[in-house]
C-alpha cells in the first residue's frame, strides 16, 4: 500500500493593506490585529488535529511569515526549518499597488479592474520606475539574488504560477515523495497556482480536507492535502 503523504497550504492572515482594501502584492504590509487573531485561529485548528510538520516554507513577505511563525509558535514547532522564497509571493499587482480597489474601479471602470483581478493571463499596468513603491520593492535587499529578468514589474495568474511552480517541483515535491509533512504559508494566488497545478495533475477534491468551514485560500483557512494520490505530482 503507498504511503501517505500530507501537505498544508495556509493563506496569510488579514494585512493592513487588505484592511484598507488596497492592492499589496509585493508590498510588504503587515498583518492587522484581526489577521494575527486569524493566524492564532488557524494554529488552534492544526493543533487540535494533531498535525507535526518536517519542514516549512514561506514568501519572503512578513505577513506570511508571521502567520507562519504564529502558526508553529501555536503547535509548538518553532523549531523546524524554515525556507523563505520569493517565488511563493502574492502576485505582483504592478501600477495598482497601493490604490484603493474601489477607488481604482471608480477612475477605471469595474470592468477593466474585473479584467486585470480575474483573467488568467491578463496583468495590469506595469510598475514604473516613478511609482511611490517602485524603488521601495525593487531595490528591497530580499531580492538582491535575483536574476536579471526576474524582478517583475506587474504579473497575470498566470505569470504568478509560472515563477511559483519550478521551486514547487524543484524543492517541496522532493521532500513530499522523501515521505515528509510539509507546512506552506503563503499568498492567495500563489497557493491557487499550486492548488491549480495539483488539480490537473491528481484526484485532488479526493484528497483535500478542510480543516475548518472557511474556504482553503480565505485568510488563514487551512487545507489538508492527504493520500497516495499526492505522489503523481
Amino acid at each position: 500500500m503507498a504511503a501517505a503523504h500530507r501537505l498544508v497550504i495556509v493563506r496569510h492572515g488579514e494585512s493592513a493593506w487588505n484592511q484598507e482594501n488596497r492592492f499589496c502584492g509585493w508590498f510588504d504590509a503587515d498583518l492587522s490585529e484581526k489577521g494575527l487573531e486569524e493566524a492564532k485561529r488557524g494554529a488552534q485548528a492544526i493543533k487540535e488535529a494533531g498535525m507535526k510538520f518536517d519542514v516549512c516554507y514561506t514568501s519572503v513577505l512578513k505577513r506570511a511569515i508571521k502567520t507562519l511563525w504564529t502558526i508553529m509558535e501555536g503547535t509548538d514547532q518553532m523549531w523546524l526549518p524554515v525556507i523563505r522564497t520569493w517565488r511563493l509571493n502574492e502576485r505582483h499587482y504592478g501600477g495598482l499597488t497601493g490604490l484603493n480597489k474601489a477607488e481604482t474601479a471608480e477612475k477605471h471602470g469595474e470592468e477593466q479592474v474585473k479584467i486585470w483581478r480575474r483573467s488568467f493571463d491578463i496583468p495590469p499596468p506595469p510598475m514604473d520606475k516613478d511609482h511611490p513603491y517602485h524603488k521601495i520593492i525593487s531595490e528591497s535587499r530580499r531580492y538582491k539574488g535575483l536574476k536579471p529578468g526576474e524582478l517583475p514589474t506587474c504579473e497575470s495568474l498566470k505569470d504568478t504560477i509560472a515563477r511559483a511552480l519550478p521551486f514547487w517541483n524543484e524543492v517541496i515535491v522532493p521532500e513530499i515523495k522523501a515521505g515528509k509533512n510539509v507546512i506552506i504559508a503563503a499568498h492567495g494566488n500563489s497557493l491557487r497556482g499550486i492548488v491549480k497545478h495539483l488539480e490537473a495533475q491528481c484526484k485532488f477534491g479526493e484528497a483535500r480536507h478542510e480543516m475548518d468551514r472557511s474556504t482553503s485560500l480565505s485568510s488563514t483557512g487551512v487545507a489538508v492535502i492527504l493520500g497516495s494520490a499526492i505522489m503523481s505530482i
